[in-house]
């Protein structure tokens, strides 16, 4: 039996991993197969990225769809959010995207929709997938199978432009880096509407990916950026990972911004956009969200973090906006959904509007809530630790949670530990009120205490 049918690829919210020991094309075929079989389509979305493996799982994802009966909407090279956009626009049944987002170059795999752009995760279906390949239960191959080329990327920019129009924008010159992956054709169909001025940076699609992998998080990554963004005098610079459903901010000094601020940014902008509303947020980092929510007349809604928990409680609220800290930002607007372009395209609105620079905004929100950014701690016992920390800790706190992992609240500061959910990892988080010195006191005390454990 090949390795790959032990389908360790199919992992919590997605299909993902090398080609083609893990993931080949009579795997993708089967997939095709089986996602037919779950979620028993009509008409299915199929996009796919960059990578030089992308088109040939394509065909074979497409081959297991039309022999299961389905008309697939091919909408080729493209983004995740453009299977989302496409699959809500189009009223398709489902939609697949064939995407390693940001994974070394000789991995692939898939994420999935239904109708209406909603996510199938683990628990919503992808393990039934799995298991439908597992045990070879297709549903019988029917006729009726057909595949049309179909073109959104029109109706994509029309959408983003219903939601940030472009004369709310100031003129703003603007580092791009989608580091190769598939960003640089929407950018190029954006910028004749827009009145910024891009500085392109590792602009053109590349599944070889001559500039790294386009992951913007990994630090040797960010500062190819950061030069353009000095070297150009730009106000802003933005860097994308392969599929661009995740975005990255620089200001103008070429400093990397943290994702929990932009959490706040954005909320402040669509709440202002509709006078109010609902925001999902995960409990790691919180307090400068609230804060923005106080005064732009927010209510907070805490959930687990990952997207599919945070997609349910979006619909289920109704929510204008959900923000994680990891750069996915969801929007009421784009199907619940999560876009790596809106995000940029707002911060651009927000920036111009307050008439100062990205820094001067950033620096109120990092000294009024100071972060010890993620702490991440590979232990032998994950468990050992939270309940070592909670039963030190939990007597005087002023509130707690176990929403994701534990949160305590105090005075002055508060802190939220958790553990991964594929690795003997644990996470740390904390912030304080205004308080560097003491942020960095409480972070050394709890990582002591967790190492000890």
């Amino acid at each position: 039996m090949p390795a790959h049918r032990s389908l360790d690829c199919f992992k919590a919210y997605d299909v993902r991993g090398r080609v083609p020991d893990q993931l080949d094309v009579d795997l993708a075929r089967d997939i095709g197969r089986a996602y037919a079989t779950f979620v028993k389509p009509s008409t299915v979305v199929v996009g796919r990225d960059i990578r030089l493996t992308s088109e040939a799982m394509t065909a074979a994802l497409t081959e297991g769809l039309v022999a299961s009966g389905c008309k697939v909407h091919d909408i080729g090279l493209c983004g995740t959010e453009m299977v989302y956009f496409a699959t809500a626009h189009l009223n398709a049944d489902g939609g697949i995207m064939v995407t390693a987002s940001h994974n070394p170059k000789d991995y692939n795999g898939m994420k999935f929709v239904r109708e209406g752009a909603r996510p199938i995760s683990g628990d919503t279906g992808l393990e039934t997938i799995r298991s439908i390949i597992l045990e070879r239960s297709f549903a019988p191959d029917r006729r009726g199978g057909s595949v049309e080329r179909v073109e959104v990327l029109e109706a994509f920019i029309h959408h983003l432009l219903q939601v940030v129009r472009p004369e709310a924008l100031t003129p703003l010159r603007l580092v791009v880096n989608p580091g190769n992956g598939c960003a640089g054709p929407v950018l190029e169909a954006l910028a004749p509407r827009l009145p910024v001025h891009f500085l392109r940076s590792n602009f053109t699609p590349d599944g070889t990916f001559p500039n790294g992998v386009p992951n913007p998080l990994l630090p040797e990554n960010r500062e190819a950026t950061a030069a353009a963004v000095r070297a150009g005098a730009a106000d802003l610079g933005i860097a994308w990972d392969g599929d661009y459903d995740r975005c990255f901010f620089y200001d103008h000094t070429g400093a990397f911004v943290d994702g929990y601020y932009i959490v706040g940014f954005l909320a402040e902008a669509m709440l202002r956009k509709h006078g109010g509303g609902a925001v999902v947020l995960d409990p790691r980092l919180t307090w400068n969200t609230l804060e923005v929510l106080a005064r732009n007349k927010g209510r907070a809604v805490i959930s687990k973090s990952g997207h599919a928990f945070i997609k349910e409680r979006m619909r289920a609220e109704d929510a204008v906006y959900g923000g994680e800290m990891s750069a996915h930002h969801y929007f009421r607007e784009f199907f619940y959904c999560d876009s790596g372009m809106l995000p940029w395209l707002l911060l651009c609105e927000l920036v111009g509007k307050a008439g100062r620079p990205l820094a001067d905004l950033l620096a109120e929100s990092m000294e009024a809530f100071p972060i010890s950014g993620e702490q991440n701690r590979t232990v032998a016992d994950p468990q050992r630790a939270l309940a070592l920390v909670k039963e030190r800790y939990a007597a005087t706190a002023l509130a707690s949670s176990e929403v994701d992992g534990i949160s305590l609240e105090f005075a002055q500061y508060r802190f939220n530990l958790r553990m991964s959910n594929t690795e003997p990892v644990i996470r740390l988080n904390v912030e304080t009120r205004g308080d560097r010195a003491l942020c960095d006191r409480i972070t050394a005390e709890l990582l002591s205490t967790i190492e000890g454990a």
